[in-house]
């Protein structure tokens, strides 16, 4: 970005008008220059032919990094001075190191980020993936850009489900069967519920009833829902080990229990609580469901501790954004939130932000049914690495740390293919096809940087960055790396680590085709140049798998 700000610059003290930042672009083809600037917008206002006003600019312009610029066919093309920028470019990402591309935009604010939010009882399940490792990654960008990030992980342990589970557990259940297969055979339990209500409606009212009682304080409902929820924290964590993320906080839907009836009295001290149907509701307006506070039997629902979750954070964290990365069906919810906030005279709501994201698809169709056909996430997990541990024994057996390596690769395999998505999509998900090393994969990033580390491991030390020459393949990896800053804002401002994967992706193919092109080692002449542009390479990928949430291994 500070390159091409510097051309415009340059462009801007030629051109007789006033220029905008979309003015400038960077050419398909290679021999049209590494940036061009169209001059046919500017023909009616000077009253000149495309073609004479970049003649004009053409022959003004003057900039240190500006090697010469061209007139054709109505565009200005720049050619960079390559040796002077390379060496520039060089030397700071290896003094900076993983710093690169880090800036203080966010100046110490605090973002919570409502993120993966499993629910107790229940298996963790692919479909929470999505918003675990989009959380987490926005997390790592947010602070790479001086944000401080507060993760939080909103368990979904209080709600109606939890009055039907109760209900089926003393129905059903059997003590030593939890304590063997906790969530088995919870998620059994749930699943009979739901199968014996369709023939037996009764039993929904007696769900109701037990989380009423639960809600009221009841100890026997209490202490069964504690231990349902200790045992899925143990089980949620060794997948969150695997997948390497950490939370600031594990306040869920129960911690704000005994906190929502201030909200619901200062609603109705505002005068924006309707009755409707015997429940409470505030009223949004023609284009806007009513947003349902109170059930009509007095239980609180889901909006509602989310309004005091919102207050909760803004109190505690004074956040400067906040960020909820919840799926796209979800949307209504989050804007009858944010209304109700506002009706409330909170304008500070406007700092709340849904981010969505689309659902995982085997074969076209969402991954689980409420049927109990889920696919753990765990088992995934350990498929992949078991997969990628069959791969390096293959291919690299006398690899020392293989099972590290496999666990790094098998994981990332799955992080890369999600992320390398926009989080709107649909995405196909196919175990084999992650895990391939050639193509837009997860292992082919990691195996382009154990390859930099390999030529790194034979060249020795880094001597003076003397360049004499830059030639394409090099110039093209050079101005990838230049770009990396301007990736991570881009990505930081859109909430999008899809931009970080795919700019790793360009990275890398950069590299390789410089590799493949270059014998690096047998040319002495320009060794200490080209290792550091290798140790750039790494540099850059080791942080961008970074903040992907990936590993790196050094040996594939």
């Amino acid at each position: 970005m500070e390159m091409k700000n510097g051309i415009l610059q340059a462009l801007q003290a030629a051109s007789p008008i006033q220029l905008e930042a979309h003015t400038l672009e960077r050419p398909v083809y290679a021999h049209l220059g590494d940036f061009a600037m169209p001059c046919f917008q500017f023909a009616k206002i000077l009253r000149k032919s495309p073609a004479i006003i970049a003649e004009d600019i053409a022959a003004s312009v003057a900039h240190p990094s500006i090697l010469k610029a061209e007139a054709v066919n109505g565009y200005v093309n720049i050619f960079l001075n390559r040796t002077a920028i390379s060496s520039d470019i060089l030397r700071t990402i290896i003094e900076q190191g993983n710093s690169y591309g880090s800036s203080n935009e966010g100046n110490d604010g605090v973002v919570t980020i409502d993120l993966s939010s499993p629910n107790i009882a229940k298996p963790f399940s692919m479909g929470h993936l999505r918003s675990t490792v989009i959380g987490n990654s926005i997390a790592l960008l947010l602070e790479k850009s001086g944000f401080k990030p507060v993760k939080i992980n909103y368990i979904g342990d209080w709600g109606t489900q939890f009055g039907k589970l109760l209900t089926a557990y003393r129905l059903w259940g059997n003590e030593q069967d939890v304590r063997h297969a906790p969530i088995e055979t919870l998620l059994k339990l749930y699943i009979r519920f739901h199968d014996e209500a369709e023939q037996d409606p009764s039993l929904n009212d007696k769900g109701r009833a037990a989380f009423k009682a639960l809600e009221d304080g009841d100890a026997d409902a209490l202490n069964l829902w504690t231990w349902f929820k200790t045992e899925s924290l143990k089980e949620f964590q060794r997948i969150y080990d695997l997948l390497g993320v950490e939370f600031d906080s594990y306040n869920g839907e129960a911690y704000y229990n005994d906190k929502m009836m201030p909200i619901v009295q200062e609603l109705m001290d505002k005068g924006l609580l309707e009755e409707s149907d015997g429940a409470q509701v505030v009223d949004l307006g023609e284009n806007i469901p009513p947003c349902l506070i109170r059930k009509s039997d007095g239980a609180t629902l889901y909006a509602t501790r989310d309004l005091t979750a919102a207050l909760d954070r803004k109190n505690t964290y004074d956040f400067v954004k906040s960020i909820y990365v919840v799926g796209n069906e979800q949307s209504l919810h989050f804007t009858q939130v944010k209304q109700v906030l506002r009706k409330m005279g909170h304008t500070w709501s406007d700092d709340m932000q849904h981010v969505p994201f689309g659902l995982i698809l085997q074969g076209g169709k969402k991954m689980s049914t409420r049927k109990g056909k889920i696919v753990l996430l765990e088992q995934v997990l350990t498929e992949a690495i078991e997969l990628a541990q069959r791969n390096i024994a293959e291919k690299n057996p006398t690899l020392a740390n293989q099972k590290e390596v496999a666990e790094a690769v098998g994981v990332g395999a799955i992080l890369f293919s999600d992320l390398k998505q926009h989080r709107k999509h649909d995405i196909e998900f196919n175990l084999e096809t992650m895990l391939q090393v050639e193509g837009e994969t997860g292992p082919y990033i990691q195996y382009t940087n154990a390859r930099a580390h390999s030529v790194l491991r034979k060249s020795g030390s880094i001597g003076p960055i003397e360049i004499d020459e830059v030639n394409d393949y090099e110039w093209e990896t050079i101005k990838l790396l230049e770009q990396f800053p301007n990736a991570v804002k881009r990505a930081t401002d859109d909430l999008d680590p899809s931009i970080i994967a795919k700019y790793a992706i360009d990275l890398a193919q950069a590299f390789n085709s410089f590799y493949g092109n270059i014998k690096v080692l047998t040319d002495h002449v320009n060794l200490p140049y080209r290792v550091a542009l290798i140790q750039s390479v790494s540099i850059v990928l080791t942080e961008s798998m970074r903040l992907l949430g990936m590993k790196a291994p050094k040996e594939m």
